[in-house]
Order: C-alpha cells, then structure tokens, then sequence
C-alpha cells in the first residue's frame, strides 16, 4: 500500500469516527475518544514525522489538506490533529541528541497524542514569557505547572510545557519541557462548559513530576527560537485550516440542501440568494488562496521569522478567523431559524457558528494586530511575502 493510500484509508477511518460521534462530543463538552483512537490505530498521528523515523513523511501542505478535511465533519477534531501536528513538528525540528534518536521514532508510530501546555493563569497565552519555575537537581527536571487550558490534557499521551530555565533571570528566559504521561502526576482543576470548540475539552491541570534535563526540545531557555519559525506558524497555518474546513462544510451541506431537500424553501434563481451564496463564497476562496499563499512562503523562505513572513502569518490568522466566522454569519441568514439556529437541523450550522465565534479568541486578533503594525513600521519597503 502506497503512502498516499495509507493516509487515504487513514483519514476516512478518523472521519467515520469523528462523525459518529460529533453531535454527542458536542452537547457533553466531551473529548472524541473514539477519533482520537482512530488517529493512534491507523498512525495518522505520525503524518509530519519524516519517513525516516518511521513516520508518514508529509510536510504543510498535507497538515492543511487532512486538517481542513477533518473540520468539514468535526472542527474540534481537527483543531486536536492541527495542534498535536504543531507539537510534532518542534520536536522534529528542535530536539536534538540522543533524545531525539529516542522519541522521533516513537512519534513517528502515530500513536503517541502530544499536547501544549503553553497557558498560565498570569499572562494567559502569551508564548514569550512564562511565571512557572522549574528546578534542576542531579540530571533531572522538577515540574510543577499550572496551566487554565489545556486541550485535549487528559487524554494526551505526552506534554511539551513551557517553564522557566532553571537559571532564568528574565520571565522571557523560557525553556520548552517534554514529558511522558507518566513521568507526571495529572491533576484536573475545573471543568469545560464553552460556546463552541465544545469537544476540544480544553480544561485547567496541574501537572507535576520529574523528567530527565535532557527532554527539553531546543536549547534551555530558548523558546523564542521556536516559536517564530515553527510554534506561531504552525498555529496559525493549522487553525486556519481547521476554521476554513469547518465553514467549507457547512457551505456544501446548504447547497446539498438548496439542490434537493429545501427547494421548497429556496428558489435557485433568486438574485438575493445568489448574490448572498457568492459573497460566502468568494470569503471562503480569499481565505483558502491566502492560507495556500502563507503555506508556500513558509516552506519556500530561508528565515521564517523574517518581518514579511511573519506579518503574513499573523495576517493569515487574522483574516481566516474573521472571514470564516463572517461566512458563517452569512450562511445562518441565508438559511434562517429552522436550519440556522435551531441545534436539531441536520446542517448542524448553528454548532459551526458557535465553533467559529472562538477564532478571533485563539489567541486573540488584537494581540496580533499590534505585533503586525510594529512589524510594519519596520518595513518601510513594504516587503511583501
């Protein structure tokens, strides 16, 4: 069986899942065990470790198609894959040594779920900087973190947790902490009842232990070095994906409806259905050529933390999460209460919308705005990505 054919079979396995279940997942504020299961069984989890280690080999383009292909079912199923693809993808890159001869091939199996502990109840989601020490004693790392949010915490695998270095004399001086389930001891600290995003049960933990001073991913202290080549790009390409799926979906779910069962409803040559039906989607396809665009001027360039990439990819964020939401906006006036508001309609568009609503939260769109006009203000050219 060919790779390609692999992850074919692969996706349409995580997909059966993730539908099954997905309504449920939903009105519980549950974890989809049964999609996350999937992921490990068939080794999906995998795709972005190089071929080498035994893994599916796929760089960004792939991480985009399978991710805008999961949310078009399930946006908090491809929100859990994009960012466990996040996670891979800095280890892959950063970690170094004899530990990374020992992990990469363990994630290159596909059944090992890695999740970010980036969160802190003093500065939120901010990557920079982190309040949480850490102490080295005799070889080993001792952890005790306490973040708000944590997606998919307690049924992951393995954590990468952003700490202090042991020697820091900065809050920026933050160091990135791999660490095997059971290397911690898991405490959960609240519950999870959001809008949207509802099944990425993303709840508050405590996790504490030891590990090794050799799991950290990159050098001590060093996050920064990650964040602005792989962590930030990775987020934004993988979100945006998740957000442009999910509203992909939903569009093609009302124009199954409009073609047969809602032609009662719906008149195929109305001007303001039309001209409505061209607006979401003319959003949908400047959101998709610009995630492609970024995607792109990821691989393509040299320096990734370059300004006009960077104000490319935070722009990419910026623009996926208020024209996909827009969209949807859009697509509950067209259709109206029954099919866009009421949880019972099989569109399932009023669980897109609530879905949607978190995009420009994710880590927040002012927060980047104000890092792109800095930005901007040193490219006086006007440098474009």
């Amino acid at each position: 069986m060919s790779t390609a054919t692999r992850h074919e079979a692969a996706v349409e396995q995580v997909l059966a899942a993730a539908a099954a279940h997905a309504e449920q997942a939903d009105e519980a504020a549950e974890f989809p065990v049964a999609a996350l299961d999937a992921m490990r069984t068939t080794g999906l989890l995998g795709l972005l470790v190089p071929a080498e280690h035994g893994g599916g080999g796929g760089g960004l383009g792939d991480l985009v198609d399978v991710t805008l292909r999961l949310a078009r079912v399930d946006m908090s199923v491809a929100l859990i894959f994009a960012m466990h693809c996040q996670q891979v993808v800095a280890v892959v890159r950063h970690a170094d040594g004899p530990f990374a001869a020992r992990l990469l091939p363990e994630l290159g199996k596909g059944d090992v779920y890695l999740a970010s502990v980036t969160t802190e109840r003093g500065k939120g989601g901010h990557l920079l900087s982190s309040e949480s020490t850490v102490r080295q004693d005799a070889g080993t790392l001792t952890i005790d973190r306490d973040a708000p949010i944590v997606t998919g915490g307690q049924h992951a695998d393995a954590y990468l947790i952003t700490t202090l270095a042991p020697d820091a004399t900065s809050p920026s001086q933050v160091s990135l902490v791999y660490a095997r389930r059971d290397q911690l001891t898991l405490e959960v600290r609240g519950g999870w009842q959001p809008l949207g995003m509802r099944a990425t049960q993303s709840v508050p933990m405590r996790l504490t232990g030891r590990v090794p001073a050799d799991q950290v991913i990159g050098a001590p202290g060093k996050f920064r070095e990650i964040v602005a080549p792989t962590f930030g790009p990775l987020a934004h390409i993988g979100w945006s994906a998740a957000w442009l799926g999910a509203a992909t979906g939903a569009l093609s779910r009302i124009l199954h409806h409009i073609r047969d069962a809602g032609r009662g409803q719906f008149d195929p040559s109305s001007e303001l259905l039309l001209t409505r039906l061209a607006r979401v989607r003319g959003r949908l396809d400047l959101v998709n050529a610009l995630l492609r665009h970024t995607v792109a001027a990821v691989e393509g360039t040299p320096d990734v933390a370059d300004p006009s990439t960077q104000l490319l990819v935070n722009s990419l964020k910026v623009h996926a999460a208020e024209q996909c939401f827009a969209a949807a906006d859009e697509m509950v006036e067209l259709v109206g209460l029954r099919h866009g508001y009421l949880r019972s309609s099989p569109l399932y568009l009023e669980r897109v919308f609530r879905d949607l609503r978190s995009a420009s939260l994710n880590y927040a769109n002012d927060r980047l705005l104000l890092v792109n006009g800095a930005l901007t203000l040193r490219d006086r050219q006007v440098h474009l990505a």
